[in-house]
């Protein structure tokens, strides 16, 4: 393979002809600016490109790739045939996005690209027959897509062996990225596809735009697979690879017209350091002695205005420096930026779906997002990006009352651009593939949605059958109560009544029944699904159907088969189910939790486990399969004979506490430990969640993190719990871990020979002293008032040697105990020794503590003590144990008489 990267490869991705005409004398350079100038026609009809797309009669039942013979006829170099190949691949692929994604509408169809000789062919049996081959793993594709022949052609393209255009593989995975957005869901690809874009990183390191490209396609091909962690790494390492600096800070400014005190508002400071495509100077600050801030495009698309009574259009900053010191931009104005480089600006946008993504869904979410995509209006440079900002704007708004409105009205404002010529195809096309704009059809389906959500479902409804998008029209009438006309649409779909029917069953159109079969059936099969799901009498035939008709690939029918079975207790059958569907399209992570879940309830711990990790790895957000995971590996490796949880699809967390027990491998509680962490930042209010934590934490010897478990459990539930909250076993051996230590900092540091450094371990003694010390203050007093946690706040004082605090802390104890709280009248007489025991222990406290305190009138206490509970309890005289009250006063007037 070639060292080096074409100036025509970089022409080619960068949407822009830069090679001198002296340079550009071959076909395949002059075919290669064609495309980038938006001249599809003219490349796609060529002679080169109507010899390469010629199929001979015999060989059109034949599946495209082996239908096509596209060795070049006329004789050329091997490099110039590569990129003659690439170019074409490069025209179909935007072609076809064209008519699916920007518009205008495309001045060329497939029968004027594509001979067959000797058949008389229709647009729409080509078309049906690249559809039928887009399906993939089990999920087919959007079959009203237009011009779909064209994105095959370019896969085709693409798949074959380029030794000298490096950027071959590059264009592979935009045409990756733009066919998955084609299917009904996600599907995986290949674990290579990625790490064989590492050469060419390498070899475009003189160009740091491209390099974050690169970055910046790879992370958004990440995102639509929920990989959202990975996705966010690969983002950021595109803004670094742009020298892009941007820092979330906040500034005085006002959000409302009526505002009179300035209050800091949340801001997004950035520069870029790109070299502007205009004027090949930095788009973050000017040239010597001139002004080189770019010009907007003259045409973009309508940004709404808001037109608010209370809220301003944008945030209005007073002030001109950012509130946090020591800003590394503290020199950017927050109301007058720089504009910034469209890389940048897509790479902004990119973070914005990855917050969306990983943050919990609280309140600040729309804050964080909001920063940047204004960043991004503020100074539009490029119709598509500009486009997507607007689109993220109006997703943002659609949850609030006063934005909702607006959120509307700008994604039907952006849903009639499409078609319009205002802007050029290439300026359309320059930065496509560097942001998630979605297709016509899922704007449209969006807007239906957004419909649904405000109530508007008839005019939802509308848009879902002009999509022909039947599940989402089904979901319409059971919104309706008419269910019952969901199902007759369902069933006039399949018998051939309704409109779609032609593109569902078999049509007349289509010459072959082998294609007409392929085509049909992902189709058909997802349609059995829908009616499976309406009728939950028949749901197991229809269901099964759906499976027979796909030829074993259809994932939806084992998907829905499964929860079917799952939600009757046939655990065995849903996990034969599942265990197929996830083997056909395993991103689905819905699949993954019900089949772990069925697992446990068999107590196949290990295939459970492997579920729910594969659950995490999916959406690393799933606090419920983090917990799950956890009482897994908690599981495996012991014999238990009682129940699992009762409730296994909401979690397991009542589970846990038992299961930390000695059988269990060190290294597995270790994982359920790390399982439990990781969980607990996206479910932080669980308090069940957090009681396991606290188990296993005190399981493995993180003591410091049990301590901080116990608080939490403490806060979400004492409310309602009181002192039943507390876990007093854990609260007193966190006690025992800081007092069995020596009381002597100087022994403690030189015991085992360590330094005081070294020996300051954060999970016992003095290392511990403070979060126990801070459980106590803060949490536990402040809360509850039990008996034992008094006792145990005293014993951790008097380790301490703060004996006035200790003696207090005992006789808060003794005052909430049995003996403190027992009134006169009581019968019990169990209950009463017990509270005789309390009184003797306390006097006992009394004598030991008191000559510790200065000024401490400990034998007048003692005296009270006795003379208050025995004159209570005088009904008792007769037992035995009252002479040892009687005992313990004659004592204590004997020691005063001594003294």
């Amino acid at each position: 393979m070639s060292s080096g990267v074409s100036p025509v490869e970089k022409d080619l991705l960068r949407g822009k002809w830069s090679v001198p005409a002296q340079e550009s004398s071959s076909s395949a350079t002059d075919l290669a600016k064609a495309v980038i100038e938006g001249k599809f026609r003219d490349v796609l009809t060529s002679p080169i490109a109507r010899e390469l797309f010629t199929i001979q009669s015999a060989k059109f039942d034949l599946p495209f790739h082996q239908a096509f013979d596209l060795t070049p006829r006329s004789p050329c170099e091997p490099a110039d045939a590569e990129l003659l190949r690439l170019t074409l691949a490069i025209a179909c692929l935007h072609a076809f996005i064209q008519v699916n994604w920007t518009g205008p509408n495309l001045d060329v169809q497939p029968l004027e690209v594509i001979t067959v000789e000797g058949v008389e062919l229709t647009e729409d049996s080509v078309n049906k027959k690249a559809i039928s081959e887009l399906a993939q793993g089990g999920e087919p594709a959007y079959h009203l897509v237009k011009v779909a022949v064209f994105l095959r052609l370019a896969e085709i393209l693409l798949d074959l062996p380029y030794d000298h255009c490096q950027t071959a593989l590059w264009w592979k995975l935009r045409t990756v990225f733009v066919h998955q957005q084609v299917l009904d869901e996600p599907v995986p690809q290949s674990p290579t596809l990625l790490s064989a874009l590492q050469p060419l990183k390498t070899n475009l390191s003189a160009d740091p735009d491209l390099v974050g490209r690169l970055i910046l396609e790879e992370g958004l091909l990440e995102h639509q697979l929920s990989q959202d962690r990975s996705a966010a790494d690969l983002f950021v390492q595109a803004a670094q690879s742009t020298g892009l600096e941007f820092e979330l800070t906040g500034a005085l400014g006002k959000r409302t017209k009526f505002q009179q005190t300035d209050l800091s508002q949340l801001v997004l400071l950035a520069e870029s350091h790109l070299l502007d495509d205009e004027n090949t100077t930095s788009v973050g600050g000017p040239t010597k002695g001139e002004d080189s801030k770019p010009e907007p495009p003259t045409q973009l698309p309508q940004n709404i205005a808001l037109n608010d009574d209370t809220l301003l259009e944008q945030t209005e900053f007073t002030s001109s420096n950012p509130s946090a010191s020591g800003s590394r931009l503290k020199h950017i104005d927050p109301s007058s930026q720089p504009p910034l480089h469209p890389l940048d600006q897509c790479i902004f946008l990119a973070m914005c779906l990855n917050v969306k993504n990983t943050s919990p869904s609280h309140g600040l979410t729309n804050e964080q997002m909001s920063p940047y995509i204004s960043r991004v209006i503020s100074h539009p440079r490029n119709w598509s990006v500009y486009t997507m900002a607007l689109l993220l704007r109006s997703r943002l708004e659609s949850a609030r009352t006063r934005t909702v409105e607006r959120s509307t009205l700008q994604l039907q404002a952006l849903i009639d651009q499409m078609p319009t010529s205002d802007s050029s195809l290439p300026e359309r096309l320059l930065y496509f593939h560097s942001i998630l704009l979605p297709s016509k059809w899922e704007l449209e389906r969006e807007l239906a949605l957004r419909f649904m959500g405000l109530g508007v479902v008839r005019s939802a409804m509308e848009i879902f059958e002009r999509l022909e998008m039947w599940e989402e029209v089904v979901k319409c009438w059971v919104s309706l109560e008419r269910p019952e006309k969901a199902i007759t649409i369902v069933r006039d779909l399949l018998e051939g009544r309704k409109a779609e029917a032609e593109d569902v069953i078999s049509r007349e159109k289509i010459t072959s029944a082998t294609r007409r079969e392929i085509h049909d059936n992902a189709r058909e099969a997802k349609l059995w699904c829908v009616l499976g799901d309406l009728e939950p009498t028949n749901s197991v035939e229809h269901y099964e159907r759906a499976w027979k008709i796909s030829k074993g690939s259809s994932a939806r029918a084992m998907r829905s088969l499964g929860g079917f079975y799952f939600g009757r207790a046939k655990f065995t059958e849903a996990i034969t189910c599942l265990k197929r569907a996830v083997a056909i399209n395993p991103l689905i992570q819905r699949s993954w939790f019900i089949l772990g879940c069925a697992a446990m309830r068999v107590e196949d711990w290990e295939e459970a486990k492997n579920a729910f990790a594969r659950c995490v790895a999916i959406d690393e957000d799933d606090a419920e399969s983090w917990n799950n995971l956890a009482s897994m590996y908690l599981r495996i490796g012991t014999t238990l004979g009682g129940k699992t949880s009762e409730d296994e699809t909401h979690g397991t967390e009542d589970t846990l506490a038992g299961d930390a027990t000695p059988s269990i491998p060190f290294s597995n509680k270790l994982l359920a430990f790390r399982a439990l962490k990781q969980g607990l930042k996206f479910s932080y209010e669980n308090w069940r969640m957090w009681s396991n934590y606290m188990v296993v934490a005190m399981d493995v010897g993180e003591l410091a993190e049990s301590c901080r478990a116990l608080g939490r459990v403490v806060e979400e539930t004492s409310e309602k719990e009181g002192p039943n909250s507390v876990d007093i076993d854990v609260l007193e051996r966190l006690v025992s871990a800081v007092t069995r230590a020596p009381t002597n900092p100087e022994d403690e540091a030189t015991e085992g020979g360590e330094s005081g450094a070294e020996a300051l371990d954060p999970n016992q003694g003095r290392g511990l002293l403070r979060s126990v010390s801070g459980l106590f203050e803060r949490i536990l007093l402040p809360r509850v008032s039990s008996p034992r946690v008094f006792r145990a706040y005293a014993r951790l004082l008097t380790w301490e040697g703060r004996w006035e605090d200790a003696l207090k802390a005992y006789l808060d104890g003794y005052r909430s105990g049995v003996a403190g709280t027992m009134e006169r009248g009581e019968t019990d007489v169990e209950r009463w020794r017990e509270a005789v025991n309390e009184v003797l222990d306390i006097v006992d406290i009394l004598r030991n503590f008191g000559p510790r305190v200065e000024g401490s009138k400990w034998r007048l206490q003692c005296r009270s003590v006795l003379r208050t509970f025995m004159g209570r309890t005088r009904d008792f005289e007769d037992e035995p144990e009252w002479q040892r009250l009687v005992e313990a006063q004659e004592e204590i007037l004997q020691k005063e008489e001594e003294d």
